[in-house]
């Protein structure tokens, strides 16, 4: 009995590898080679703006002694963390409100909407965004009307934010819904008739058992925000540089593709430790 136990625990074994087996090889040729020969050609020097196969370290010496780099660094992290927060915090309320206070079918609709955006070229919606943003825009015409204005916005951090909730708010909205529409509203109920407002409330009982999506969104937020391209250079106006702007800025002087390979794995490691610890804070359990 206990033999024929164990064979079908190793059956069972073998048919939850098969069915693993395609997104481990999918993740093994698109994640793990790409990642390893980037990290391999990190260590290649430029010759005569020609790319020399070898082992050295003066790449990722010479990129870590550069001032610029670390304020690019510092820049990108800093920005992306305000985009998550800003991202987040204006995605909670829209959430709520879905979770709570509209019908099935109204939230059905309004998820809709919210994929709609992505329909469309990321590209395009920040071009639209240049419209919207310019000193002669659309905002500052109608601040006009009330005697405002103009007000710098275009090549500002603040139209790198716009463009960063742009391409983060609805993933992160819809995320949120998903979370807080599977919280207990019997354990809702319970926390007001023991005396708790719908503040505390939310603090105390939703944000807690919707941890894991609130969380799960946010860190989409930062990795989307932190690897954009787009937003910093075209809403931004790339000046000081984030380090996507640096890998192109480091790949035209001189065709020096091992030092953007440093900045690119640099990011990469970045984004992996703050993914393993968003991650197992959101499925830490309470003690």
């Amino acid at each position: 009995m206990r033999s024929l136990a164990y064979k079908f625990k190793i059956r069972l074994n073998w048919y939850a590898a098969t069915w693993r087996l395609p997104n481990l090889v999918w993740q093994f040729l698109f994640f793990v080679v790409p990642l390893t020969f980037l990290f391999y050609l990190s260590f290649w020097l430029v010759k005569n703006y020609r790319m020399v196969p070898g082992f050295d370290t003066v790449n990722w010496i010479k990129m870590f002694s550069r001032a610029y780099f670390w304020d690019a660094y510092y820049l990108t992290f800093g920005m992306a963390l305000l985009s998550t927060v800003v991202t987040s915090c204006f995605a909670f309320p829209c959430a709520y409100g879905l979770a709570f206070k509209v019908s099935d079918a109204v939230r059905r609709w309004a998820i809709f909407c919210l994929i709609i955006p992505f329909f469309t070229s990321y590209l395009v919606r920040i071009y639209s965004w240049q419209v919207i943003l310019a000193e002669s825009g659309v905002i500052n015409a109608m601040l006009s009307y009330i005697g405002l204005g103009p007000y710098i916005m275009l090549n500002t951090m603040f139209g790198t934010i716009v463009g960063y909730l742009t391409l983060a708010l609805p993933l992160v909205v819809i995320l949120q819904t998903f979370s807080i529409a599977n919280v207990d509203r019997n354990l809702i109920e319970a926390a007001q008739n023991l005396g708790c407002g719908r503040i505390r409330t939310v603090f105390t009982v939703i944000v807690p058992l919707a941890k894991v999506g609130l969380i799960i969104g946010a860190l989409f937020c930062f990795i989307l925000s932190f690897g954009d391209f787009v937003s910093p250079y075209y809403l931004g106006g790339s000046k000081p540089p984030t380090l996507s702007i640096l890998i192109i800025d480091t790949t035209k002087s001189g065709q020096q593709w091992p030092r953007a390979a440093v900045v690119a794995v640099s990011m990469i490691l970045t984004l992996l430790v703050v993914a393993f610890g968003a991650v197992s804070a959101a499925y830490r359990k309470r003690a």
